[in-house]
């Protein structure tokens, strides 16, 4: 990887040592740092820099053990939420406007998919995989995720005998197997090979255009249907809950374009609890992983893709989001809102995403303050810890019948208990070297 704007005396007297064997050494003492730490070299990924006014070329380590972590934390506290979260508000989901802890997992997810589908798929390329081998790939993972979603976690006990009338055909692991779909072949056929180390450059852009352009008439396609699609008995560019919300004038239109869309091409066959429904009373069917919102999130994956560049990105990112929503919830332009995936709940997620991998960055891989233990074994494990928590939540020992319903305290052990147990069960796979991969 080659740098392509030479270093200020600023930028060379803090990144560089005065001689290459003092950053040899440097190097050397990092490596073995981070090695005697229980990192994996096979985590480390190499980084060329080329220092102006001299014929000497540097191989300085980064450690991308920050975005697993990143990942694997996503994926622990996405397990604590979907175990009820201990009964708190603030670890469920908004009922349709708002931002709550529970909103801001899925993103995160999808954030550091696009994150590691450049420094996979760059890493094949420069061992010469061809596109077709790369296709192959692709096209089995992505097909696995669509089973296993659609064969495993699209139904509950609690619904009864199973129906093809109701059962629901979107999903979680649907949305994240077409997401990385689709960015994989954008890194796939218009990614680079070498991941280029700039600043603010206008290289950002302009290596990387055909990615831009595709993200770019994807999210003018939402705005499109969004707002300018007319929806039978409904007004133009709705992005309401529906039911008794807005005074009961609009009580069959739930999310507007985007449910419309969804119930014209699903039917029934979609989500039987929106989060929406108790609060606003609603009676339409309505899906959050539904096809409006998942092109938005191949754009936040596509966000997670530009770490590749630089972390200066989230600046215009959370400027877009602040005035998208006016920094309010439900008087924005674009409210933040994570049922329909809206422009500015994206921009605002990304922009915690960046931050959130940068403090990780800090801590991690800086300062060495932490290895990202205990969350790096769920992660290890992810398809497993992700499918099984989902498959045997209501059972013994993961849940049980409460005996104080109002208790706080009863949800919040069984939520803390059910998710160590996977923590558990994550680190006895890693200690027998098991490994579920796709």
């Amino acid at each position: 990887v080659v740098a392509h704007r030479p270093f200020s005396d600023m930028q060379r007297k803090h990144l560089f040592p005065s001689t290459p064997l003092v950053f040899s050494l440097t190097l050397i003492q990092k490596l073995i740092f981070n090695y005697n730490q229980g990192l994996h070299l096979n985590n480390i990924f190499l980084l060329t820099v080329f220092q102006p006014h001299s014929h000497i070329f540097f191989i300085c380590s980064f450690l991308d053990i920050d975005l697993y972590c990143l990942y694997r934390f996503s994926l622990t506290v996405m397990v604590f939420v979907n175990y009820g979260g201990g009964g708190y508000w603030f670890f469920q989901h908004a009922p349709w406007n708002g931002l709550t802890v529970a909103d801001l997992v899925m993103p995160w997810f999808v954030f550091v998919i696009g994150t590691s589908v450049v420094l996979a798929f760059s890493s094949m390329q420069r061992r010469g995989v061809s596109r077709l081998q790369l296709l192959r790939k692709i096209t089995w993972r992505t097909v696995v995720l669509l089973l296993l979603g659609f064969c495993f976690l699209n139904y509950s006990p609690k619904d009864g005998p199973l129906s093809w009338s109701w059962l629901r055909i979107p999903g979680v692991l649907q949305r994240l197997g077409f997401t990385y779909f689709v960015l994989s072949l954008l890194q796939t056929f218009w990614g680079q090979k070498e991941i280029p180390l700039t600043a603010v450059s206008s290289s950002d852009i302009l290596l990387y255009w055909p990615q831009w352009l595709i993200i770019i008439l994807l999210e003018t396609l939402w705005l499109c249907l969004t707002f300018l699609m007319p929806v039978p008995n409904c007004p133009t560019g709705y992005l309401g809950a529906g039911g008794i919300g807005d005074n009961g004038l609009y009580p069959n239109c739930t999310g507007g374009a985007a449910g419309y869309i969804d119930r014209w091409m699903f039917g029934d066959n979609m989500y039987r609890y929106p989060t929406c429904k108790e609060m606003y009373r609603t009676t339409q069917p309505f899906d959050p992983e539904g096809v409006l919102s998942t092109i938005n999130s191949i754009v936040i994956g596509f966000l997670g893709m530009q770490v590749r560049s630089k972390f200066l990105l989230y600046d215009a990112v959370s400027g877009m989001s602040a005035i998208l929503s006016k920094c309010t919830r439900d008087g924005g332009f674009i409210p933040v809102n994570k049922n329909l995936w809206s422009l500015s709940y994206i921009m605002c997620m990304g922009c915690l995403s960046f931050l959130l991998l940068g403090g990780m960055f800090f801590v991690v891989d800086i300062k060495g303050w932490w290895g990202g233990q205990p969350f790096i074994y769920p992660g290890m494990n992810s398809i497993f810890v992700y499918v099984g928590h989902s498959l045997l939540g209501f059972y013994f020992p993961f849940s049980w019948e409460m005996r104080f319903q109002q208790s706080h305290w009863e949800w919040l052990f069984q939520s803390l208990w059910g998710t160590a147990l996977w923590l558990l069960i994550a680190y006895l796979l890693y200690r027998k070297k098991f490994f579920l991969k796709i």
